[in-house]
């Protein structure tokens, strides 16, 4: 059990942190073409990014599958401007836009996931079975997650209901906002 708490902690830390900004980032911009009256859909969606997360963190743990690092650090802010330009580009086809974004997240959950392999691999002992490090740190990152969405959602409802914003705005706003940020980031970490 104090194992279990331990990966849910770092799981948790994972997302939460200061340091997380690039996920963050990923699941602000996932989100932004969601309504807080959506928040079952929200949740299958940051589940999606979870369960891409935990495939290739488990691969990459059981040496299955390995990324150079710097490619890594580069792949992940670039997850961020393809979500953020694809919010952009499609603004006025949101139903397909929201369907887009279960795969986004699935398959950039993927790449997402192996930024904390290297550090998950020497963590986890060869003898040790990766289960239970494995879900507790997924369950933390899915609680993280869902807190952020929770405080998103919180700031989306007193935004619309309150101040008035304009829904498409909004989502315009948030996207060109994060595509600046996350593009930053990409050019900074390019590996060549």
């Amino acid at each position: 059990m104090q194992d279990f708490l331990f990966y849910l902690n770092l799981g948790w830390e994972h997302i939460i942190s200061l340091d997380a900004l690039d996920h963050q980032l990923f699941v602000l911009v996932l989100i932004a073409v969601y309504s807080y009256s959506d928040w079952k859909k929200i949740l299958i969606l940051v589940t999606a990014f979870t369960i891409g997360h935990s495939i290739t963190l488990a691969l990459s743990i059981l040496d299955i599958f390995r990324v150079s690092s710097d490619w890594v650090e580069f792949l992940i802010p670039l997850t961020i401007v393809v979500t953020s330009l694809d919010n952009i580009i499609m603004k006025n086809q949101k139903q397909t836009l929201m369907r887009a974004n279960y795969y986004l997240a699935l398959i950039f959950g993927l790449v997402h996931g192996m930024g904390f392999a290297n550090t998950a691999r020497v963590m986890i002992a060869k003898s040790q079975s990766i289960a239970v490090p494995l879900l507790g740190f997924n369950i933390g990152l899915e609680l993280g997650q869902i807190v952020i969405v929770l405080a998103i959602l919180a700031v989306l409802f007193i935004l619309l209901n309150i101040f008035k914003v304009n829904k498409k705005d909004w989502v315009l706003f948030v996207s060109s906002g994060v595509f600046a940020l996350s593009l930053k980031m990409t050019l900074e970490r390019i590996p060549f």
